[in-house]
């Protein structure tokens, strides 16, 4: 079975922020090891992207400028300003600037 590695994107988010400060604190407070946090993150990383990939499906497009680009370990990462969201419900959203992070979504082996 070939291992899967799980980008760490989502260790940012509210959900992920809020668990990493809950595994801190149990770590201070001496009830559980060091370890085990690292094992529970790495699984969170592994759930997130499965969950996201599963069951997200809705679709948006966007216009905006692009200001910066940059290829880095695999990682694409577009920076944009003056963006303007369409969502699949025609409703239009606007942001001053955005960051994009794309990562490569196969496996090892995989074309």
């Amino acid at each position: 079975m070939n291992a899967q590695t799980y980008y760490e994107l989502y260790r940012r988010s509210s959900i992920g922020v809020a668990l990493t400060d809950a595994l801190d604190e149990l770590i201070s407070d001496g009830r559980i090891a060091p370890q085990l946090a690292m094992k529970i993150l790495s699984n969170f990383d592994r759930s997130i992207t499965d969950i996201l990939a599963a069951h997200v499906t809705a679709r948006l497009s966007f216009k905006g400028h692009l200001d910066t680009y940059r290829f880095c370990d695999e990682v694409w990462t577009f920076l944009i300003k003056d963006v303007t969201f369409k969502l699949e419900n025609a409703q239009h959203i606007s942001s001053d600037r955005v960051k994009i992070v794309s990562c490569s979504s196969k496996k090892p082996g995989e074309p």
